[in-house]
């Protein structure tokens, strides 16, 4: 049926370690996942702040700015406690969205057009985001890191309800 979970179920790389190789992430490959998504929100923020024309829009990059910095320095913090190095995993799913993302939100004109692009993208991404953290929540070794998934789930919901709500009233716009 090709849904997001076969996504997962992707023949791993033969340079993938055994880890890798059963589909299970490990402490340091979900605290690279984890940092690369905040990093790349954080970023996408930055720059839809600039070119999208809709404030509610602006509104909605800057709180992804400030609060996936915020998560962004959490998950730093125990990467440093837990003396973790990260490590993304041999089929990393994060980069390549994220380089997506970022051409489509570069390519992509100031004004409404720039609006419905980034949040479109957004809804997406903190959909794949949620089905991520669920992974990572589950495969996870570390209580401290599981604790620090728990506190992030409600903030990554409520990102993608308001972005679903932003897209709505962006469609109703046109």
């Amino acid at each position: 049926m090709g849904g997001p979970a076969d996504t997962a179920q992707a023949a791993p790389s033969p340079k993938a370690d055994s880890s890798a190789a059963a589909g299970k992430l490990t402490d340091a490959n979900i605290v690279a996942l984890l940092d690369e998504t905040n990093a790349a929100d954080s970023s996408a923020g930055a720059l839809a702040v600039t070119k999208a024309t809709s404030a509610q829009v602006k509104q909605f990059a800057k709180l992804m700015m400030s609060e996936h910095h915020a998560l962004r320095l959490q998950g730093q913090q125990l990467v440093k406690k837990l003396q973790i190095t990260p490590a993304p995993p041999a089929n990393d799913p994060v980069a390549p969205l994220a380089d997506q993302e970022g051409s489509a939100l570069n390519s992509t004109p100031k004004g409404p057009q720039f609006d419905r692009t980034y949040i479109d993208h957004e809804v997406g991404v903190h959909r794949a985001v949620m089905d991520r953290l669920k992974k990572s929540k589950e495969a996870a070794q570390s209580d401290q890191l599981k604790d620090l998934i728990g506190k992030a789930e409600p903030m990554i919901q409520k990102h993608l309800d308001q972005a679903e709500q932003l897209q709505k009233q962006l469609s109703a716009s046109t």
